[in-house]
Parts: structure tokens; sequence; C-alpha cells
């Protein structure tokens, strides 16, 4: 399903984790169907960039583990537009370790990004939602939170949490007129794909992965998961709340 063009006019979207990978598409998405999206991230350049690029106003910098900025972030976004539709929260880091190399910084890190500020921020979010009778929120999820994978510990279960926090915030708030629903995307071409390993991964890496774990046989574009994103904040979803919408070429389907 394509959306219209103006689909999102006059609606807000806050996006964390947008100055790259799927988060940055989803900025650009969304702004090309007509929304104002409002960034926040950590990464102060390359969120100035995309921010430039899209004409979005300046983005908000800081670090979502922090309860306190969550909070913050929110109030500027509901007082610069006076309106909060949309939260996409896409900010995410990995660990690359068993259990015996996450060192407990590691851990915290991992769960402060995935899962704590996601609450933080849709906590926030719900808040302001709730009185004015309607929202969507999008959660990134993982196939890895609702399979496991080996090395990468601390992301699986703050992925799991995700899930779960989808569900059960989708089912508390429900009766205020807030969509709370997840993807769960796959292998995508994006950084942290690339992240924390030994070397980087040749593109003939890549595709070895893909040939040897996805029935497609590709990775995924940061775009496609975009689109499936818009699409659940759209009101052609208006009949969806607590999904966790895989997005894995079929990798999960086994």
């Amino acid at each position: 399903m394509t959306l219209a063009e103006g689909t999102f006019t006059g609606k807000v979207i806050v996006i964390t984790g947008a100055a790259s990978g799927m988060g940055a598409a989803c900025a650009r998405l969304f702004t090309e169907l007509g929304g104002t999206v409002a960034i926040i991230d950590i990464d102060e350049e390359r969120a100035n960039q995309v921010a430039t690029e899209i004409a979005a106003d300046d983005p908000i910098i800081g670090d979502i583990a922090d309860s306190n900025f969550c909070v913050q972030a929110i109030d500027a976004i509901t007082e610069r537009y006076q309106r909060l539709n949309v939260l996409v929260n896409a900010a995410g880091t990995i660990h690359r370790a068993d259990a015996l190399g996450t060192s407990d910084d590691d851990w915290r890190r991992v769960m402060g990004v995935n899962i704590d500020g996601m609450f933080y921020l849709s906590r926030a979010a719900v808040a302001y939602m709730s009185e004015q009778g309607q929202g969507t929120i999008i959660n990134f999820g993982s196939i890895w939170g609702g399979v496991a994978s080996t090395g990468s510990t601390a992301y699986c279960v703050s992925k799991g949490a995700v899930h779960q926090l989808t569900r059960a915030m989708a089912l508390d708030h429900v009766h205020q007129g807030i969509r709370i629903n997840a993807v769960a995307p796959g292998e995508v071409r994006t950084p942290m794909l690339s992240s924390q390993r030994a070397s980087p991964p040749s593109e003939a890496d890549l595709q070895a992965l893909a040939d040897a774990t996805i029935p497609m046989k590709r990775l995924a574009e940061p775009r496609e998961i975009a689109n499936v994103v818009a699409f659940l904040a759209s009101d052609d979803a208006s009949y969806m709340t607590g999904e966790i919408v895989h997005v894995d070429a079929g990798y999960t389907a086994r």
C-alpha cells in the first residue's frame, strides 16, 4: 500500500534516532508525506544534517537514557508545535557479546537506550496524547525480540522487552484513543549492521549473510522499514494496536 501525498499534513511526528539508518529513512518519508518532523538524537552533527535535508527545525540533542531529558524533549516539542500526533521510537544501540563479554556498563547502556528511553519518551508522549484524545506510537523492536541470536545477549533481551512494552502500553491506553504498535525488522542495511565487528563486513560478506539466513536472499533497505512505520502511523492502520509487525523477508516464518 502506498500512502498518498499529504497523508500526514498538519501532524507532528517525533522521531528518535533520526540521524541515521531507519530513523533517518522515517524522517525523510514522513516529510515527503506532508508531516512536520521533530528529531531527537544524541549525534548532533548527523542530526543537523538530516534536519537540514528535510527542512526540519533544529533537532533536540541529548541522551534518551536520561528520564529528565525525555520529559524535557517532549515538553519542548509540544510547546513548539502545540500538538503531538506520532512518536517513532527508532533509537537503538547494540553490544555484540555473550553474557560473559557484557559488563555492567555494557548491559545498562543497551537497556538504557533500547528500552528505558523508549519507556520514558512513550510515557511522556502518552500523557500529552491522552489530553488530545488521540495519538500513535511506533516502537522499533527486532526479529531478535522474538527469537534469539548468539553473541548479542543484551540486545536480544532489550528487544524482547520492547515487544512486551508495546503490548502492555497498547492495552493500557487504547481507551484514550492511542494506538501503539511495533515493527520488528530483520537484517537491514544500516550502520548498526556493521558496528562493533572486528572488521567492517564487505558487500560479499553481507551477501553471504543474506544467502545463508534470509529467504529473500537480500538485506532490507531502510526505506522498506520506514514504509511499514508510516502505514502503522496512518489512519489506514486504525484497527491495529498492540501488534508486532515483522518486516524480515520471511526470516521468522521458519
